[in-house]
């Protein structure tokens, strides 16, 4: 009697190992997977959120669920993910701010390289360089002569340190060589209205927050940061044009699940977001938002890695340098 217990104890957990391995080889079972935004619904790395997930899903024939976990920079949700299990029904989608932080943070808890699996980017949103109308310079090289001779003077607004907003400060008056008055707001909207109003002269911000200003000529464009001019600003010339040779911040948007998550998964999701970024809805998605699409060595895992390593390189010695830290 003991010995059959025995044995049907046994094959219980023959079958039960075995059920477990195919619920293990099934990913994705059903079950959600929750994609973590690290910051607020209706931002723009939020919108790519939400429209990524949707074409995901569609590919992995599972609902893919938006928690937004805002603070720090990003920081917290980072941080989130990174302690989440290791099952692939958690991941992270973040922008360049993922580059900057161990450049802002003396003390960042994690290791954007190490810490994480790399599973494609999905967006650059560009940049525009642009001024209250009030300020006399007429193009980028009255504006950089403006600068050179009024430098501190002049007050450059951003949306708080660590924004997109504050990195492209940052890399301009490192590639100019000339430092101006940085004043960091809680936001892009406060930034926005101080520099219509006349409290601040100059931000660089990304087209999703500019394209009412720029479409109504309520602000002055200096040049938009990419090496190409922006399909739905072809009027506005690229700053590389203009003579600031090779000046480019795209804010690049990619996705990653906790270190350690099953090959299986990682290479599933990695094909959805691929497949994702293909959608025709998303491209038009994205045309709406001034986002461009990535290239297929972007798009792809061991892509994204290389480019977010390029851009730790680029953002931590410029950071450092002008001794700004969130923590």
């Amino acid at each position: 009697m003991k010995k059959s217990i025995r044995h049907a104890m046994l094959a219980v957990g023959i079958i039960a190992g075995s059920l477990s391995a195919g619920a293990h080889a099934a990913f994705p079972a059903d079950k959600p997977i929750t994609m973590v935004v690290p910051f607020a619904a209706g931002g723009p790395t939020d919108k790519v959120a939400r429209e990524i997930a949707l074409v995901m899903g569609k590919t992995l024939k599972q609902t893919i669920v938006i928690d937004n976990s805002p603070g720090a920079g990003g920081t917290i949700a980072a941080k989130k993910v990174m302690n989440a299990p290791k099952d692939g029904y958690t991941v992270l989608i973040h922008h360049i701010g993922m580059s900057t932080a161990p450049g802002l943070y003396k003390n960042l808890g994690y290791d954007p390289m190490t810490d994480f699996e790399h599973l494609g980017m999905v967006a650059d949103v560009p940049m525009v360089m642009v001024a209250n109308k009030d300020l006399p310079a007429k193009n980028l090289t009255e504006l950089l002569a403006y600068i050179k001779a009024n430098s501190t003077k002049v007050n450059y607004a951003n949306a708080g340190i660590g924004s997109a907003s504050h990195l492209c400060g940052l890399l301009f008056m490192s590639a100019i060589q000339v430092d101006m008055t940085t004043v960091p707001y809680k936001g892009t909207a406060p930034a926005l209205t101080d520099l219509l109003g006349g409290q601040v002269q100059l931000m660089c911000d990304q087209t999703t927050n500019l394209s009412g200003q720029l479409k109504a000529g309520a602000v002055k464009s200096y040049g938009a940061t990419t090496m190409q001019r922006i399909a739905a600003f072809k009027d506005i010339p690229t700053m590389h044009e203009q003579g600031l040779k090779n000046f480019e911040v795209n804010v690049w948007h990619g996705v990653y699940a906790p270190k350690g998550t099953p090959k299986d998964a990682t290479d599933k999701l990695s094909a959805a977001l691929q497949a994702g970024i293909n959608d025709a809805s998303y491209k038009a998605k994205m045309a709406e938002l001034g986002a461009n699409i990535p290239n297929a060595k972007n798009s792809s895992a061991a892509g994204h890695k290389a480019h977010l390593k390029s851009q730790i390189d680029l953002w931590t010695p410029i950071i450092r340098k002008a001794g700004v830290y969130a923590d």
